[in-house]
């Protein structure tokens, strides 16, 4: 399979580089490529080190250009970013690529981190990458509440849950396929896609709970 990382020279895409490459190729992105060149460089040497008996690949290149061949695209981006890169996104996607947004909307204030839609009446990043990435049914956001810090640390499994939302039952399947491919970490399925604003508003909710009780790179598990 092949995955594409929008804006993946960051902690969360470097984590998901690391963590499928063993079984998948994977691509790298940034608004300039070859940054994402020299990022993809060093997460293949670190995974290299990681898992020796590794078939997959990680390669680089611009965000727009890597996603012409994907079968899945994360959209590891900001919540302001989504308007101009899913625009861009939009007529060099395969219309069966699974697009995963990972966004949440969210901003700090003297109170501690809140969430946009609600303290702004803005819509869910979700909602927003599927009204610019159609058709919808394709779109389902997940991995909100994972510890890049965890992600990324290859040598142990994250013991936690992340929530999916999606309106195509298969679309889902395949994305909690590729979930369980990381060590650890469990699809839980939360609902359709308009149900995107309960798995966001979780992030801004843990980093406050992290902050004010001193817990590091806390994550959600039902039990």
């Amino acid at each position: 399979m092949k995955i594409g990382i929008v804006g993946g020279t960051g902690g969360m895409g470097e984590g998901f580089a690391l963590r499928w490459c063993a079984k998948h190729d994977i691509i790298v992105g940034s608004r300039e490529a070859q940054k994402a060149k020299e990022a993809a460089a060093n997460y293949m040497t670190a995974a290299k080190q990681a898992l020796p008996s590794m078939s997959g690949s990680i390669t680089g290149d611009d965000n727009i250009s890597l996603a012409k061949d994907c079968d899945v695209l994360i959209l590891s981006i900001p919540y302001e970013f989504i308007d101009d890169t899913c625009s861009k996104l939009a007529g060099n996607t395969r219309s069966d690529c699974i697009v995963v947004s990972p966004i949440v909307p969210m901003a700090r204030t003297d109170s501690g981190f809140v969430y946009i839609p609600i303290e702004q009446g803005k819509k869910p990043a979700a909602e927003l990458v599927a009204e610019r990435m159609a058709p919808r049914s394709r779109v389902v956001s997940a991995f909100h509440t994972i510890s890049e810090v965890k992600l990324k640390n290859t040598a142990q499994g994250l013991d936690t849950d992340t929530f999916i939302c999606g309106d195509d039952a298969n679309v889902v399947a395949k994305l909690a396929e590729l979930v369980s491919e990381i060590s650890g970490l469990r699809p839980v399925y939360l609902g359709p896609l308009s149900l995107t604003y309960q798995a966001e508003v979780l992030t801004p909710m843990l980093l406050n709970a992290a902050r004010r009780n001193k817990m590091k790179h806390p994550g959600v598990k039902l039990t």
